[in-house]
């Protein structure tokens, strides 16, 4: 079994799908709590040196929108203090807490999910359902860092040009326009060159095939397998309504009923996939080192 992070594209694609499609389209505290864990968990995980200040923005947004609610959903029937005639209910806060959670969780993993899908990863996902949105991805993907450089090197160009002498707002404003100008000239220009340039060499005349490295193996068919077999039993927890949580007027939290227990350790599974592969391979590692 190889790690998380070196499966095929689409298996990790599917995960990622699968993990945050759950928890966006659930309000369960515990959904929130088991996602959060696998989430945050794979990126320390993953991550040699974590950077406080990402963790420390994650928490800040949620404190933000845990305070934001109560202040302008006032429902719920335990009032815990009064601001300006406005009751602030436990109920809002708890709603909140699960709202901003879920958000979190979220971006936490398209985090995870944008540093393992590399463009080459991207590219063998879409090339396989569209060519044409595969190629107008890497075509985009290839202009992101060519329009970096290039402003930068306009930029600088104009520096050296006597551009930015008066140390004013409006002085920058202007020669941050007339850079801007410029490099949207290049881009269109250097556009056109691409179009021909891809005329000529005979594109769109004929059925195109590619050249890719990765291969998709049994234990891929495993991640993909266990993550569709994880996401129906929760599926189908939540479509029955075993999972369903009440906030208003008084928070009530899930039965713990049999299907309710079942599509929470579904989720949890799932949630610990990526940290369970790599904790197996890492363990691996380390056995076989010990043997030289």
């Amino acid at each position: 079994m190889r790690s998380f992070e070196e499966s095929n594209p689409i298996a990790v694609t599917v995960y990622f799908l699968a993990l945050g499609g759950i928890l966006m389209f659930s309000q369960s505290p515990v959904l929130l709590l088991l996602g959060a864990l696998g989430a945050f968990g794979y990126s320390l995980v993953r991550s040699k040196r974590p950077s406080p200040r990402s963790y420390g923005l994650y928490l800040g947004l949620f404190l933000l929108l845990t305070a934001i609610n109560p202040l302008f959903s006032h429902n719920g029937k335990t009032v815990l203090f009064v601001i300006n005639d406005s009751p602030v209910t436990l109920e809002a806060i708890i709603y909140g807490a699960v709202s901003g959670g879920i958000l979190v969780t979220v971006l936490c993993l398209l985090q995870s999910f944008s540093e393992i899908m590399t463009r080459d990863r991207l590219l063998y996902v879409f090339g396989a359902l569209s060519p044409k949105l595969a190629l107008v991805l890497s075509m985009g993907i290839r202009y992101v860092p060519l329009f970096r450089d290039r402003a930068k090197r306009i930029s600088e160009s104009q520096r050296a040009l006597g551009l930015y002498k008066e140390d004013n707002i409006l002085d920058k404003l202007k020669s941050d326009l007339r850079v801007f100008s410029i490099l949207i000239t290049w881009a269109l220009e250097n556009g056109i060159t691409t179009a021909d340039s891809m005329s000529a060499r005979g594109y769109g005349r004929r059925r195109r095939t590619y050249f890719t490295l990765f291969k998709f193996r049994r234990s891929d068919a495993f991640v993909v397998a266990l993550t569709l077999v994880c996401t129906a039993v929760t599926a189908v927890a939540m479509a029955l309504g075993a999972l369903e949580t009440a906030f208003y007027p008084t928070f009530i939290p899930a039965k713990p009923t049999p299907l309710c227990i079942a599509g929470y350790t579904a989720y949890g599974l799932l949630a610990l996939l990526p940290i369970i592969l790599e904790t197996e391979e890492a363990l691996r590692w380390n056995a076989l080192r010990s043997r030289i």
